[in-house]
């Protein structure tokens, strides 16, 4: 468990739903009714923390999220994004106005049919815009009550350390797995702050589903080396909270299975780019 912003317990292996959408995280992905039966089967399987974004589908991630699961089960934290604006399956435009970042808070209220968002993540921080401005934006809807908690998303560790004082941190989500440590410095300084990591690419965009030394270790346990993947991230730091996404039951039920791979410090430290 990991108390994110300190005050919510969440499962540190959640649900992230891009994969509920189509290529380019554009449109819908198949039958609603498949994407509907897998994010309830998560909330079965004890997923306590679901990760969204406006702009996965447009707006089809979340909207799914709400058809699926309102009314919420009490113990169930949503987190989604704001920040960033879709034209098409590949335009991305980031966009951190306060006005626009206020606009896209409340539509994904209304979309989620929640009245707070328990963790609202910026999902860029717009180069065109001072940070004190974008992240004065959130404090004033966290201010409103409607967002809980503040998270930042593909950020370094020297963004987050200039983030102004006023601005409580909860959450960063960046890029990070077991071949892709050039977020390490970040991770760090989030342990030091007791700020949750949620990776993003958990399982190296599908390579480390056939990684040779995870697929080694995975024999040893009777797992996948998906699996083995997954388990180095919650054995290497604490605050690490994955949230890998899958359009299927059948790879959903293999990703939450990873919480139960104990690996040996031995396999530590024989992975690749492992402290142990």
């Amino acid at each position: 468990m990991f108390a994110l912003g300190g005050d919510l317990p969440v499962r540190r292996l959640g649900y992230g739903t891009a994969q509920l959408t189509g290529p380019g995280y554009w449109g819908p992905r198949g039958d609603v009714r498949d994407a509907m039966a897998v994010l309830r089967r998560a909330v079965e399987r004890g997923v306590t923390l679901i990760d969204t974004a406006d702009n996965y589908g447009p707006s089809v991630a979340e909207e799914l999220v709400a058809k699926a699961l309102h009314p919420y089960p009490e113990e169930l934290v949503i987190a989604t994004k704001g920040g960033v604006v879709r034209t098409s399956d590949s335009a991305w435009h980031v966009d951190g106005r306060p006005e626009r970042l206020r606009e896209m808070c409340e539509a994904s209220l209304r979309r989620l049919r929640l009245e707070t968002i328990d963790l609202y993540q910026l999902h860029r921080l717009d180069p065109a815009v001072p940070m004190a401005e974008q992240l004065g934006a959130l404090e004033e809807l966290r201010a409103e009550g409607k967002i809980r908690h503040i998270g930042l998303d593909t950020v370094t560790a020297e963004q987050l350390s200039a983030a102004p004082e006023s601005t409580e941190i909860a959450s960063v989500q960046n890029r990070y797995n077991l071949l892709d440590r050039e977020s390490e410095p970040l991770l760090e300084l989030c342990e030091e702050r007791g700020i949750a990591f949620l990776p993003w690419f958990p399982l190296g965009n599908g390579e480390l589903t056939t990684h040779p030394e995870c697929a080694r270790i995975a024999a040893a346990h009777g797992a996948t080396p998906g699996q083995v993947a997954l388990a180095w991230l919650l054995h290497r730091s604490p605050v690490l909270c994955p949230t890998p996404g899958t359009g299927t039951l059948v790879h959903l039920e293999e990703n939450l299975d990873a919480a139960g791979v104990r690996l040996t410090g031995a396999e530590l430290l024989s992975l690749p780019a492992s402290r142990g």
